[in-house]
């Protein structure tokens, strides 16, 4: 490498960077019947704790990628984790509901952070196949994470209990604070982004029909599934009656569902139109959830067709995820970035929404299982309304 070539930032602290902020989201899950018991807070309360922790997701995409144009990949990156570290300081010591779903909401908004630029910067730092290649690799690694969160979260909260799971991603932040110190170079800077125009580029898609088709279908197809992830802890404790530590392994198997629809999805994007893949993914899923939902009211459902549609319901997702972001983000050559970083924040913004309303009523497998065939039903008509509007 010559001595003018930009330093290399390790691609293992790039995909810890990354992963974080959603590691956050799901590690905590698991504990939230024991923290809920200890703080004497409902579970629709509770839940805010996740639905809000999205929402703070969605709006860091918003604003991280225009202030790392202007100010710089590391130093907006460190300030987000240092928001990120004394968030989960306050959350630890919370002594109330109110007080640990406000600093969580703070931790998201810093945890977008790595989120958000671990990407960019290996985009900064490297060039054409070799850049593919990283990212590939990093995407591996980055998968892991929500995974074997809820594992850690579950056994965490089983063993020394739910505030240690606070206390340690305290420690991550901090962690990971100092390695970005130590071991991330400054990318090489580009001439500070255009903040009127990245304004006019999302007041444009947010003109487009089609770009509102495949955000809003889009979402309803992925992060839907947080309605189930959120209302999981007291579906299977309270309704079904299986022990905490278990849910962190029926989550975990989400993972394997969109992992393995991904798969499918990377072996049909050369043989298979977008518009085909949107309409199988997102119809298995929505199958898989109106099964769910008569199972429910049959009053027939178990913990295994439980977990088994699930997984269907993600294998769908995992199908139909990377083709509506394809087509979401095409829409408009001249704006591709403006249309990643809305798409994001509409997904989240989408996945907060389904989260707050599987905290309605008694029932969570219930509002869950309503929640996710609305949400099915939604991104089938929004495809459709998309691809007419694309139509030249």
């Amino acid at each position: 490498m010559s001595p003018d070539a930009p330093r290399r930032a390790p691609l293992w602290l790039l995909a810890l960077l990354t992963f974080s902020g959603t590691l956050a989201m799901h590690i905590f899950v698991p504990a939230l019947p024991r923290a809920g018991a200890d703080l004497g807070a409902p579970p629709a309360t509770m839940q805010l704790s996740i639905s809000l922790y999205i929402l703070g997701l969605a709006f860091g995409q918003l604003v991280y990628g225009p202030l790392a144009d202007r100010f710089g990949r590391r130093p907006v990156l460190m300030a987000g984790l240092v928001l990120y570290t004394l968030a989960g300081f306050a959350a630890a010591l919370a002594p109330d509901a109110g007080a640990l779903i406000a600093a969580r909401l703070f931790q998201a908004l810093g945890g977008c952070a790595g989120l958000v630029l671990g990407r960019a910067i290996v985009r900064d730092l490297s060039t054409g196949g070799d850049a593919a290649r990283r990212m590939a690799l990093m995407n591996l690694m980055v998968v892991i994470g929500p995974g074997v969160a809820p594992l850690i979260g579950g056994a965490l909260s089983e063993g020394i209990g739910w505030r240690a799971i606070l206390w340690s991603l305290c420690g991550l932040g901090l962690a990971n604070l100092l390695l970005t110190w130590r071991l991330l170079p400054e990318p090489p800077r580009a001439a500070p982004g255009d903040v009127a125009q990245v304004l006019r580029n999302y007041l444009g898609l947010l003109r487009s029909p089609a770009f509102l088709g495949y955000a809003v279908g889009g979402a309803c197809a992925t992060t839907s599934m947080y309605a189930y992830v959120a209302a999981a802890p007291y579906i299977y404790t309270d309704e079904l009656g299986r022990p905490p530590f278990e849910v962190g392994i029926y989550l975990a198997l989400l993972i394997l569902g969109i992992w393995t629809g991904s798969i499918l999805a990377s072996w049909l994007a050369s043989r298979v139109a977008p518009r085909r893949m949107l309409s199988f993914g997102n119809g298995l899923s929505l199958l898989a959830a109106a099964l769910l939902l008569g199972l429910v009211l049959a009053g027939q459902i178990t913990v295994p067709l439980l977990v088994g549609l699930m997984f269907c319901f993600t294998f769908g997702m995992g199908v139909a995820s990377p083709a509506a972001m394809t087509q979401a983000i095409s829409v408009d050559p001249r704006a591709v970035a403006s249309a990643s970083g809305l798409y994001g924040f509409v997904q989240m913004a989408i996945g907060a929404l389904c989260s707050v309303l599987a905290g309605v009523g008694a029932s969570p497998v219930l509002a869950a299982a309503l929640v996710l065939t609305v949400a099915g039903i939604v991104a089938q008509a929004s495809f459709r309304l998309a691809d007419r509007a694309g139509r030249p």
